[in-house]
């Protein structure tokens, strides 16, 4: 199931509405055959590590990282189905499908043809693999992660607005990989006005990642807004309109601080990523402004610590909201 786990990220950002699902099958102590979903949703995983395996598959335990799906598709066939007409002995799934159309149906399939399941094993993992599709079903909006780089007293920029660059090549390789892992990236209107970002992905094989960019600001184009470069940008007026973005299952906030601190103060943070460097700025921008924080005491019991590691000179985070 780990490597299961492994094949399902990556496709992590390119597989929604989909979710991005990694299958192993294994027969006499030999991997036959391995699959992940698609770009675009399609194939899906056990229908790629079916092809694969070929004949082979009959008799052999299929390592799942999601329930295999259980409703038609024009698009292609229910993987419940494919598996039991290739005769496999077993199918070990992660976690069960919250979507409607398949939840439960899928495993009751396997069971029905005599096919013996076991559910549950690597469930914490396949939920992190596949947060994004699992908050889009259970939350109606994507996934979000809000990237802070900072110095060590907190500051993303000197007073002159000076930022390029606080962190250094190792920290910003690994931001760059996790817009890769993301369909949009979102700005506010000061950092796009002040920098002119790309927010591409500018890492060697990666280019075609590069995703969707979006603008919060509260005032939708017009004459009086100025434009760095106005093709290929989304705005949005509101974090909540992230919920009506077709596609977009994981929603990467970069900057700046009052595009991180709008979402922060709607609830709307599910991971957060700070990349510290070894510095001290002293007078200068403050990461965030007003998130909405009443008491000291509301403060606590928010995140958790689920990674931490050295990139270079600079020390990452990972929280996750409670």
């Amino acid at each position: 199931m780990t490597a299961a786990l492994a094949l399902a990220e990556r496709t992590r950002g390119r597989t929604a509405p989909n979710p991005n699902v990694g299958c192993v099958i294994v027969k006499a102590g030999r991997l036959i055959g391995r699959g992940w979903t698609q770009p675009g949703g399609r194939p899906h995983a056990e229908a790629m590590a079916l092809e694969a395996a070929g004949d082979a598959a009959s008799g052999a335990t299929v390592y799942t990282t999601l329930e295999p799906c259980a409703h038609m598709s024009a698009r292609g066939p229910a993987c419940s189905n494919l598996l039991v007409a290739r005769g496999v002995a077993r199918v070990v799934i992660a976690l069960g499908d919250p979507d409607v159309r398949t939840g439960g149906k899928g495993a009751a399939r396997l069971r029905e043809a005599g096919i013996e399941v076991i559910e549950g094993v690597g469930e914490a993992g396949a939920r992190a693999a596949m947060a994004g599709f699992l908050t889009r079903q259970a939350k109606g909006r994507p996934f979000v992660t809000l990237k802070l780089a900072t110095s060590l007293d907190g500051r993303i920029a000197t007073a002159t607005g000076e930022s390029r660059w606080i962190t250094g090549p190792e920290a910003r390789a690994h931001a760059h990989l996790e817009r890769a892992r993301h369909e949009a990236i979102l700005v506010g209107r000061g950092t796009f006005e002040a920098d002119s970002p790309a927010l591409d992905v500018r890492l060697a094989g990666l280019g075609d990642r590069s995703p969707r960019r979006l603008l919060l600001s509260r005032q939708k184009l017009d004459s009086g807004f100025r434009w760095n470069d106005e093709s290929g940008w989304e705005v949005l007026t509101d974090p909540a309109e992230i919920a009506g973005l077709d596609g977009v299952d994981h929603v990467l906030v970069e900057g700046g601080a009052g595009a991180a601190s709008a979402f922060l103060r709607a609830g709307l943070v599910d991971r957060l990523l700070l990349y510290r460097a070894p510095i001290l700025i002293g007078s200068g921008r403050d990461a965030l402004g007003d998130i909405g924080l009443g008491a000291l005491a509301d403060a606590h019991g928010k995140w958790t610590l689920t990674d931490s590691r050295q990139l270079g000179s600079d020390r990452l985070e990972v929280y996750a909201a409670q």
